[in-house]
């Protein structure tokens, strides 16, 4: 799950997005991987709360669309709530997630 606030901080607007995995994803480590940190594959650690939830605050700029994906224990994991996908040169698809208040997703 993704969820999205929008913020107002000391350099202006942001959007926090906080990103839940459910506690019965078995893995020793997940990390959010994407183009708003270089696709490094160890910035941005997942951590269990008090729930066994795997669960990552991140604030980002207000007014894009982000690529990301989720690396787990060496392994590519999907995400059924981001906004939207798009393929990428490997043959899979990288999810994107939008930063605008104003976005609305849309469901079928």
């Amino acid at each position: 799950m993704i969820s999205k606030t929008f913020i107002t901080t000391e350099r202006g607007q942001v959007a926090r997005l906080t990103f839940t995995l459910s506690q019965s994803f078995w893995a020793d480590r997940i990390h959010l991987v994407g183009d708003f940190n270089n696709w490094d594959r160890s910035a941005h650690p997942f951590q269990r709360d008090h729930d066994g939830k795997w669960v990552l605050t991140v604030d980002l700029r207000v007014g894009r669309a982000y690529q990301f994906r989720y690396l787990c224990d060496g392994e590519w994991m999907n995400e059924s709530q981001a906004d939207a996908y798009v393929h990428n040169p490997y043959g899979s698809d990288n999810f994107l997630v939008v930063t605008d208040p104003y976005f609305k997703r849309y469901c079928d």
